[in-house]
Parts: structure tokens; C-alpha cells; sequence
């Protein structure tokens, strides 16, 4: 009897229906671990495809970019940062994974550099000749959030080395630190939960607010050069803002996308494409962040290319594809 624990990656991808269609294809999608963003999202993907004829079996699995590149996995999840980091061996990855594809966005992440809100920083013009400050550094354990800081802090004409560096091990601690007043600065998602934790923490300083960033075109421009494929999300006034910021501020923007194998079957991407494309309500009612989703606009460009069997089905759904 053929033993499918035996099978990973490109080889559950591979295996087609046999002896008389008795045995289903199966399809192996990276998550992360357990609670990350990578988990919710591979399980709202998984759940919605199972119920749409595909078979998915989820793997918790941590640092899996070189498993999508050499096939041992079949899907993935990434912001579009790192994607185009991974495939080009740039920013926090030290190497090239040229055997790795683009599927589509799921949906945006947003997120911006606070501060209490008592310091006055409405703006990253106001960080210019405050060395005095403390801003969380290096987060060893998600090397791609430092990328996020600087890009910020480069549409201002800054980097790193104006202001007092503070390691941190991840996104979080980062966050709590902000909230037990051992830095002044550091990384904020919209409405993260340890934010908003944070935030309480600051009442007697009026909270945390966003420090808006350049969005000129020379402002962006430089932010760029540091965070690929990403963009500039302008927030008004007390607008879907942690703590009580009375200004309004420009946040930073990247898409959070699927990723597959050069060699997945074209049939199989194709499919799970469509289905996610076309079933969001079912997708936010399992992730409520697939409510944020656009998907008539699933395939920004990026320095990662896109898998021909998801291509395909953007050309027939009427989606908008890179040049």
C-alpha cells in the first residue's frame, strides 16, 4: 500500500488520481507556526479549497522559503518584500530561490513606526536630530521587520544610525518594549492586538500614534530603495488609528502573497487561484483579514514571477497582470 507520509512537496503535487480516480491528488501548503499570520491564512485557504474539490494538507512549518524552492512544499505565504528579497538573494535573505513563484495577494498589510503620543512626533520630519531616541533594532528573529523601520525612516532623509539602537528579538517584543517605555520607536501593524495592548499601556502619555511617513515622490522613492514592492497608505485623521491621534498619517502598505514551485502542475494553481479569487466571503469568514482583500488587483508586479497556471486564470477572470 502506498504510504503517504512518504510524500512531500512536489511529490504530493505530483501524485495524480490512480487505480480508477480511488486516490485523490494532495497538496502541501507551509503555514508557519501555529497562530502566525502565515498559520491563519494557510488555514482559511485550506478550509475554503477543500470544500471547492482540492485537497490540502497544511504543514506548521518555520523558515520554509528553501523548502518552496526546492519543491518539498508546494505553497507558502510571504509579504511581497521578502518575496522579491528571496528570489533576487537580497535584503534578509542571503542567497537566491529562482525556483519559486508568485500565486496572488491575499490581502494587504499595513503598518507604521509609533511612538507615545506626548513626544509630538506627528511626522518623520520630526525625527531629524533626535538621536536622543530609542528605536528597536535588529529583531533577529524576523530579520525582514528592520527593512520595514528603515524604508520609513529613508523617506525622511534618515537611517538606523541617527538614533539609539534597542535589540529586539521579534515583531512583538519590539511592541512590548514601545509599551514598557524601553524605546521610543518601533513597528506597529494597523489594529495589531499587541499594539493596541501597548497603546493601554501609554495612557498616561496619550497612547501611541503613527509617526506619518514621506509620501512625496522623492520620499517614496528612497523608501523603496530599502522595501520593495510596497506602497503608501494615507489614513485620515483618527481613522482605524491606534491610541487617540489627532493627525492623520501616511502608513506603509505591502501585500501579503501566496507562493508556489516552478514545477507545481500548472492545473493545480490554476484551480486554487480561481477558488480563492473567487470566494472571499468564505475565505474572511474563516481569516477575517480576507475581508481586507482585493482581488481585482491579486497581481502587483514584483521582482518574483508569477506561476503560468496562476497567470492564466488572471487573463481569463479579467485581473490586471504585470507587463
Amino acid at each position: 500500500m502506498l504510504d503517504l507520509k512518504l510524500l512531500t512537496g512536489a511529490g504530493l503535487t505530483a501524485l495524480a488520481l490512480t487505480t480508477g480516480g480511488a486516490m485523490a491528488q494532495v497538496i502541501s501548503m507551509a503555514t508557519g507556526a501555529q497562530g502566525s499570520l502565515a498559520y491563519n491564512s494557510g488555514q482559511a485557504v485550506a478550509v475554503v479549497a477543500n470544500d471547492n474539490g482540492l485537497t490540502v494538507r497544511t504543514q506548521p512549518l518555520v523558515g520554509y522559503m528553501p523548502l518552496l524552492n526546492s519543491g518539498e512544499v508546494d505553497f507558502g505565504y510571504v509579504n511581497g518584500a521578502e518575496a522579491a528579497f528571496a528570489y533576487t538573494g537580497s535584503g534578509n535573505f542571503d542567497r537566491e530561490h529562482p525556483n519559486v513563484r508568485l500565486v496572488g495577494t491575499m490581502f494587504p498589510l499595513t503598518t507604521g513606526v509609533m511612538a507615545p503620543c506626548d513626544l509630538g512626533l506627528q511626522t518623520v520630519a520630526d525625527l531629524e536630530g533626535r538621536g536622543d531616541l530609542r528605536i528597536a533594532s535588529e529583531y533577529t528573529s524576523s530579520t525582514i521587520i528592520p527593512y520595514y523601520i528603515a524604508g520609513i525612516l529613508a523617506s525622511g532623509g534618515m537611517s538606523y544610525d541617527d538614533f539609539e539602537q534597542v535589540p529586539v528579538s521579534s515583531f512583538v517584543d519590539g511592541i512590548n518594549a514601545l509599551g514598557d517605555g524601553l524605546v521610543d520607536i518601533a513597528l506597529v501593524s494597523l489594529n495589531a492586538g499587541a499594539g493596541q495592548q501597548a497603546a493601554v499601556q501609554m495612557q498616561d502619555r496619550g497612547g501611541l500614534c503613527y509617526i506619518s511617513m514621506d509620501d512625496s515622490e522623492e520620499g517614496f522613492a528612497a523608501y523603496a530603495e530599502v522595501l520593495p514592492s510596497g506602497s503608501i497608505r494615507a489614513l485620515p485623521q483618527n481613522e482605524d488609528i491606534n491610541g487617540l491621534q489627532d493627525w492623520g498619517a501616511n502608513l506603509v502598505a505591502v501585500p501579503w502573497m501566496l507562493l508556489t514551485n516552478a514545477d507545481v502542475d500548472e492545473e493545480v494553481v490554476y484551480n486554487l487561484t480561481s477558488i480563492i479569487h473567487q470566494n472571499q466571503e468564505a475565505l474572511a469568514a474563516s481569516f477575517g483579514a480576507f475581508a481586507r482583500a482585493d482581488f481585482a488587483n491579486m497581481a502587483p508586479a514584483n521582482a518574483m514571477p508569477y506561476h503560468p497556471g496562476a497567470l492564466r486564470y488572471y487573463t481569463e477572470a479579467g485581473v490586471a497582470t504585470p507587463e
